[in-house]
């Protein structure tokens, strides 16, 4: 999955930046066991998912304010 830009998350709304929030935590953690295991090859992989979930998780907040 390719890291998208803060521009393009803009777009969705707050269900579509929910449901991507959480398939992010799936696959943090999925890579997290990966590289407790020894599996992952590219332990990069772990830093860029979690920098994705956290402009996500800020849209998110963002929203959640304007809306009130």
């Amino acid at each position: 999955m390719a890291i998208k830009s803060f521009k393009s998350l803009k777009g969705l709304s707050k269900d579509e930046l929910s449901a991507k929030a959480r398939e992010l935590r799936e696959k943090l953690f999925g890579l997290k066991i990966e590289k407790a295991t020894g599996q992952l090859q590219n332990t990069a992989l772990v830093w860029k998912t979690r920098k994705e979930l956290a402009r996500v998780l800020s849209l998110s907040t963002e929203k959640a304010k304007a809306t009130k």
